[in-house]
């Protein structure tokens, strides 16, 4: 459940409103692997604030984009592994794992001839292109089914392709897929088309999980900002989010 209370006069504390979460399963807060966070510090920084809010575990999900990002578990754990020590060192207790966020396009094919990063020994992160769906996506989402994966797609209401095709989200979820909202889609931060798809898709009941997708500064500011917004919160405390339900192993 969430919580809110007045905000201190000196406006650094903030309300736990994030508790009803529990779970943060979508951020960029390794260092230096993507367009995230670029230091240990930064990423031990937003751990701490999104501790504040209300997270009590992160699994953090850096892209795995052979093109650009072309990571494994092999370029994820060393600089994984300096954040935990890092977290340890200044006594911060907050669990935090790390899986990936899969760009699906013409290579996500030969990445499923190995063992995927997964949110929990099922869930797998994906996202596709921003310009158009992959005339693929039904036959990888397939395969990765057949794996034994459980797909989740990323940020759904970001497709602007989507938006005036709402067929378009209930044929994802019948092909398997469960679906990740940004939280910050729904202050209008992406804009007011991507606001208003992440609206009717809670309307619709179609989302199962919500994210903070955070990669730097700005997103944090403006996620910290929501705890003004009495409308928003009452919204994120009735809504039934699966993160906290989610397990791992």
């Amino acid at each position: 459940m969430f919580f809110f209370r007045k905000k201190r006069d000196d406006s650094k504390l903030l309300a736990p409103f994030l508790s009803g979460v529990e779970t943060d399963i979508h951020s960029h807060l390794i260092p230096g692997v993507d367009d995230g966070v670029p230091d240990v510090d930064t990423s031990v920084a937003f751990i701490s604030q999104l501790h504040e809010l209300g997270i009590r575990k992160i699994i953090t999900t850096p892209h795995i984009m052979m093109d650009r990002y072309p990571n494994s578990q092999d370029t994820l754990h060393g600089p994984y592994l300096e954040v935990e020590a890092a977290l340890a060192a200044r006594q911060i207790n907050v669990p935090f794992n790390y899986a990936a966020e899969y760009y699906m396009d013409e290579q996500f094919e030969n990445l499923l001839k190995s063992p995927l990063l997964t949110l929990n020994g099922r869930l797998v992160l994906v996202e596709i292109s921003f310009v158009s769906a992959p005339p693929q996506m039904h036959h990888w989402l397939f395969q990765l089914s057949a794996r034994g994966y459980m797909p989740l797609l990323a940020h759904p209401e970001r497709y602007n392709y989507c938006h005036k095709n709402f067929q378009q989200y209930k044929e994802f979820k019948s092909w398997g897929c469960q679906l990740q909202m940004n939280l910050l889609s729904l202050t209008g931060y992406y804009g007011k088309h991507v606001q208003q798809a992440a609206t009717q898709l809670l309307d619709a009941n179609m989302i199962d999980y919500i994210g903070t997708d955070l990669h730097h500064a700005k997103h944090m500011q403006a996620i910290r900002e929501i705890a003004q917004n009495k409308k928003l919160l009452k919204r994120l405390e009735q809504y039934p989010f699966k993160n906290n339900k989610l397990t791992t192993g």
